[in-house]
């Protein structure tokens, strides 16, 4: 028996046929799931690649304020030795985190129909932007710039009982500093998520096949 099945908050109707007894029971997430790569693959190419890469230049923001961060730090603690080995993982870690965590929060949650508040979209991409590209990557370079000042012995490491103070002192010029860096990341995160959900919109106006319509 055919039984068609509105997506939640959408406007997104499946037929799948199911036995009498499981009338008025959602279909599985697969079939949602691979009902909206049917559709992603009819979007025009500019929405395709937006929607794929989008992530990656999120990512590629962290992974410079990373780089920037970690310059700042090595400036404050005099540290001279260690450049690639400080800056590698200051570029790849915020990249590959920012990328994993927004895919996580805003493009499988739409690619499976869960996410179908526009404002959620926004909130997740731009607290995505925020913390992961922006505040990770500072947090990030601290201690990979201490640990390289106490090898190297490149600056006077605080007393036991003034660590975090000495710490705090140290970051809050370079937050200071990158207040534009994160502001544009939230934001970049906020478009994101706005635009991904736009698409995810034009998508659901699709049809799956040349053969296929949607109705209400």
């Amino acid at each position: 028996m055919s039984h068609r099945t509105r997506c939640r908050g959408s406007n997104l109707i499946i037929s799948v046929e199911y036995p009498a007894s499981d009338m008025g029971t959602m279909p599985p997430k697969s079939v949602i799931r691979e009902l909206l790569l049917l559709k992603f693959e009819r979007l025009p190419d500019n929405d395709k690649k937006s929607f794929t890469y989008g992530p990656a230049y999120l990512g590629g923001g962290a992974a410079v304020i990373g780089l920037i961060a970690n310059g700042l730090f090595r400036g404050v603690l005099n540290v001279t030795q260690g450049l690639f080995t400080s800056s590698l993982p200051m570029a790849v870690l915020p990249f590959l985190t920012t990328v994993a965590l927004y895919n996580g929060a805003v493009s499988q949650p739409l690619m499976s129909g869960e996410l179908n508040c526009p404002t959620c979209a926004l909130i997740r991409g731009g607290l995505v932007g925020a913390l992961a590209g922006g505040m990770y990557p500072i947090i990030l370079a601290l201690p990979v710039n201490a640990g390289l000042a106490t090898r190297y012995n490149t600056s006077p490491m605080p007393e036991k009982g003034n660590v975090l103070r000495y710490w705090i002192t140290i970051t809050q010029p370079i937050l200071r500093r990158m207040n534009i860096a994160l502001l544009l990341q939230a934001l970049f995160g906020i478009y994101m998520g706005s635009r991904h959900h736009g698409i995810y919109v034009k998508m659901l106006d699709l049809p799956a096949s040349d053969s296929e319509e949607l109705k209400d």
